[in-house]
């Protein structure tokens, strides 16, 4: 299974409690780039500009393919999403802890 494969799988268990499906499924996650040496970037689209969940969901996107074999670095877009620069700021330091 090639890498972009397995990271799709990975998050298609990203589940949005408010609706019960995967985020794949509701294509919250857009433009999935991964680079030779296992470097992933990926835009997340919250299914609203004031999604309660996003900072969840962006964090379980973030994890999930950070968790995926062969995956060396994520870095996670937000768009559309009213507090996207402060979201993308908590992922970054989320890297930190």
């Amino acid at each position: 299974m090639i890498l972009k494969e397995k990271i799709e799988d990975a998050l298609r268990e990203v589940i949005d409690p408010g609706t019960k499906l995967d985020i794949m499924r509701m294509k919250l996650v857009r433009d999935l780039f991964i680079d030779q040496n296992g470097r992933v970037s990926l835009t997340f689209r919250p299914s609203s500009p004031v999604c309660p969940l996003a900072f969840t969901l962006a964090y379980n996107i973030k994890t999930a393919v950070q968790e995926t074999e062969g995956v060396k670095s994520v870095e996670v877009k937000v768009a559309g999403y009213n507090r996207a620069d402060e979201l993308m700021e908590v992922l970054k330091q989320a890297e930190n802890l």
